[in-house]
């Protein structure tokens, strides 16, 4: 009897391997070892980063609301704290927003913060 030897399991995981890095450059697209050490690697940073861009864009939104707060002569810890305390409880991506697009709304809020400093 001929010995089984998993031909097409073999095969098909290979071809997953290498399917997934399609588009590296040289070797790591071609040769299995090397490409399967680059997915595991790619993996990690795409964890890592999915994490990280979180944090990036709750930095971005600070500056804008604070780069738009400083144009009405306030700081934006001043302005957050003034916000709590009216008890106004938008999120700093709607801010941002906000600061970025409608600048009328935006200093309207502001005016209303100002307020209760």
């Amino acid at each position: 009897m001929a010995r089984a030897i998993n031909g097409t399991i073999h095969k098909n995981r290979r071809v997953k391997v290498l399917k997934q890095a399609k588009g590296f450059r040289g070797g790591r697209s071609k040769l299995y070892k090397t490409a399967k050490a680059a997915i595991m690697k790619s993996g990690q940073w795409a964890y890592r980063d999915r994490r990280a861009k979180k944090r990036d864009f709750r930095s971005l939104w600070i500056t804008r609301i604070n780069a738009a707060v400083r144009e009405h002569g306030m700081s934006y810890s001043k302005f957050m704290n003034a916000l709590k305390k009216i008890g106004i409880e938008l999120n700093r991506k709607t801010l941002a927003e906000l600061a970025y697009n409608d600048k009328e709304v935006f200093s309207a809020l502001v005016e209303k913060a100002s307020l209760k400093v």
